[in-house]
């Protein structure tokens, strides 16, 4: 009894945070950071079948959905389903449930997961679900926001948080969990039973996101600027906006 009630709250959490994430503003930094996710899932992701963990407003499906055959989708909000099959995916299923409960009925070469683990209660139990539903050659992607982003950085130093690690408000309005690094990434995956095959940062955040949002809206920010932050990345993955693995299940 304990189980399910703590499933339906979890339930009830998440469509709270779906109606506050689609009242807001759209974003022009998490448009551009869904963009540069799928430049770095290319190498990785094959034809065949691919499984989506949370679709948000769907702007990512509708990215990665052309590069693959079949796009199975699951979220726990009847909202952002709503909004995702409103963008017409032709090769798109959808399925509303908590990753914890999601029953595959086949095996994938491709399971993204992206903005996805900070917001879990148990991050091994859907890591070890995703594992037993990729093929032995899949790919799983995962991308975090990272605790040592130049911009939380310099929120230590302005005295905004003590921590690195801390939860800022604007993690706890979005229903973050926890804030990882490329370490504690790393180490999660591995827990799970999952080998690193590539890891890195995606892009140079030198700001808050909505100072990023005015910088790119008023033009200051022009797509050689952002072009520029997203190869600095490369270079500085720790001071990057998102900490990213591609992670293959270790054949027992």
């Amino acid at each position: 009894m304990k189980e399910a009630m703590d499933l339906k709250t979890e339930k009830k959490m998440l469509e709270n945070y779906a109606e506050n994430y689609i009242t807001s503003d759209d974003s022009s930094q998490q448009r551009l950071m869904r963009n540069l996710e799928v430049r770095v899932i290319q190498p990785y992701i094959k034809r065949g079948r691919a499984l989506e963990l949370g679709c948000e407003i769907g702007y990512m499906s509708e990215l990665v959905a052309p590069l693959v055959d079949h796009l199975d989708i699951v979220d726990a909000s009847e909202l952002f389903l709503e909004k995702t099959r409103s963008r017409g995916i032709d090769n798109a299923r959808y399925f509303c449930s908590l990753f914890e409960e999601f029953k595959s009925d086949c095996k994938y070469n491709f399971v993204l997961a992206s903005h996805v683990l900070e917001h879990l209660a148990d991050v091994q139990l859907v890591l070890k679900m995703v594992k037993a539903s990729l093929l032995p050659d899949g790919y799983l992607f995962v991308a975090v926001p990272n605790a040592r982003a130049l911009s939380r950085q310099l929120a230590r130093h302005m005295g905004l948080i003590d921590s690195l690690f801390d939860l800022t408000p604007n993690d706890l309005r979005g229903g973050h969990r926890r804030v990882y690094d490329r370490v504690t990434l790393n180490k999660e995956l591995e827990s799970a039973g999952y080998e690193i095959v590539a890891q890195g940062g995606i892009y140079f955040k030198l700001l808050a996101d909505f100072q990023l949002d005015k910088m790119i809206d008023s033009g200051i920010l022009q797509e050689q600027q952002q072009e520029g932050l997203f190869r600095l990345g490369n270079e500085y993955p720790d001071m990057c906006a998102d900490v990213f693995a591609i992670a293959r299940p270790v054949i027992d």
